[in-house]
């Protein structure tokens, strides 16, 4: 397939049957073409007067910015080969030039099961290993519901890096839930396990207490820790977090009040500390201390040991 000079003009760009792009990083791409030219033709099907874009649709992106009017091109004629084929031409060059991120991934396995009908035995089986996916329905069904939830939603999910999981989470919340949640996820600071947490319990509280997750999230006490300019994303996290534990285990809340209350009667020093486990999921206490000399540490030593005669501190292991 010989390389041609194609007019720019004669290129349907608003045509994105084959593209899988989603929020692409022009930066690079822009500089290497400024500098050096197009070195990787694009690929392109003959329709009619004008030509469809197979593969490429950035580096014609970065083209048509920088006002280059001829496009290095191969070209395919219009009944060479069919779409599907197309598609998995287009898939392949963006696979071994560049990879595809999640949302991307999950674009094309939307395209394939839905405008090119391919069963989804058959994505499974050829296109989940060629995403470098595992071939199961789970993963499948996985990443077609991250192709149909909002942009802002995949913008978050590609961001934030969210695991496989968590966009199952995403997915059984209504639309407008999420539209609502995304502001409040972003800011915090959210790993994956907080995120999880997180996600769980506005889900039960929604269900116990039949409201909405955006509801539950415009309480005033929870509006209060987000506007707390002071306070660090991860300072936000663990009081968010706290407070819905409170509202979703109410016991919990009198629990942790039982135990600081105790935990000040013992008058501890600043260098000792005493915690419970987390969310009182578990039996026992741990003390942790810190010293910089023999003489804090002997009187750490003696402190702790006298607390054995404390009535608030045997309460606080029986309680435990």
């Amino acid at each position: 397939m010989n390389i041609q000079k194609i007019p720019l003009r004669q290129i349907d760009l608003y045509d994105e049957t084959f593209s899988v792009n989603f929020h692409p990083d022009l930066k690079i791409l822009r500089s290497s073409i400024s500098e050096l030219g197009l070195i990787q033709p694009v690929l392109l099907r003959g329709k009619g007067e004008t030509y469809q874009i197979i593969s490429g649709f950035r580096r014609i992106a970065v083209l048509n910015e920088l006002g280059i009017s001829d496009v290095p091109s191969r070209v395919f004629n219009k009944d060479e080969k069919d779409e599907l084929q197309l598609f998995s031409i287009a898939l392949h060059e963006n696979i071994t030039t560049r990879g595809l991120n999640s949302v991307e991934k999950a674009i094309a396995l939307y395209k394939l099961i839905y405008m090119f009908k391919v069963k989804p035995s058959l994505v499974i089986q050829n296109y989940l290993p060629l995403l470098d996916l595992e071939p199961n329905e789970k993963i499948l069904n996985t990443y077609l519901s991250l192709a149909q939830m909002e942009e802002v939603v995949k913008d978050y999910v590609l961001r934030e890096e969210v695991s496989r999981s968590n966009i199952r989470r995403l997915s059984n919340i209504l639309p407008e839930e999420r539209m609502a949640l995304i502001p409040f996820l972003s800011s915090l600071k959210l790993g994956e396990n907080h995120l999880r947490k997180i996600l769980m319990l506005l889900e039960e509280i929604s269900k116990r207490d039949r409201l909405k997750i955006g509801e539950i999230l415009f309480r005033p006490e929870i509006q209060s820790i987000l506007s707390q300019n002071e306070m660090t994303p991860s300072q936000k996290t663990e009081r968010v977090k706290k407070l819905l534990l409170n509202i979703r285990y109410p016991r919990f809340s009198q629990l942790e009040k039982t135990f600081e209350e105790r935990k000040r009667d013992l008058n501890l020093p600043p260098n000792i500390s005493l915690h419970h486990q987390p969310f009182f999921e578990g039996k026992g206490l741990r003390i942790e201390f810190n010293f910089e000399t023999i003489k804090d540490y002997q009187e750490i030593i003696t402190f702790l040991s006298q607390m054995t005669d404390i009535n608030e501190f045997q309460e606080m292991i029986k309680g435990t």
